[in-house]
């Protein structure tokens, strides 16, 4: 399904912990994932949250849901289940399909950007691709699935790096 320009209308509810508000904007964050959304021929009335939180915060999620006693970059909460086996979701019926949350530790980020050599931006960005991309099925535990996600990922970064970086 392709959409014609602007029929997709995006929710994108955003909540940055006051430590990082003046390090990266609401707006920004939202065009980012809309691209992914436009990308990906999501259903036309989609919903998702984005949270720019700190170490401490992702390691107790992380604890809680994952059980790992340890930081990390992204995690993503999706409210449907799919295995890109081409089955379509199925609309509630107000139409909003809510695909779920990404979660996102700003220091991580940094400290990766540095790694790579790249701008904090730039590091955000790929985090949030990859999160919105776990809420659309897309998975990375064996080979092909990686193989598949990682594929996407790069193409999608490259969009995002001509519109938004």
């Amino acid at each position: 399904m392709v959409h014609p320009k602007g029929s997709l209308r995006v929710e994108i509810n955003v909540l940055i912990d006051s430590e990082f508000k003046q390090k990266i904007t609401a707006i920004w964050l939202k065009k980012v994932a809309r691209q992914v959304l436009i990308a990906e021929n999501t259903k036309p009335v989609v919903e998702l949250d984005l949270v720019i939180t700190g170490q401490e915060k992702i390691r107790e999620l992380n604890r809680l849901y994952l059980e790992e006693d340890a930081p990390t970059d992204v995690l993503s909460f999706p409210m449907l289940e799919s295995d890109l086996s081409g089955v379509d979701f199925v609309a509630p019926p107000d139409s909003i399909l809510r695909l779920g949350e990404v979660i996102i530790s700003y220091p991580q980020a940094k400290k990766q950007a540095k790694e790579h050599d790249h701008s904090v931006k730039k590091e955000i960005a790929i985090l949030i691709i990859h999160g919105v991309l776990h809420l659309l099925g897309y998975d990375h535990d064996v080979p092909r699935r990686k193989q598949v996600m990682r594929k996407r990922e790069a193409e999608i970064i490259k969009i995002v790096e001509e519109k938004l970086l």
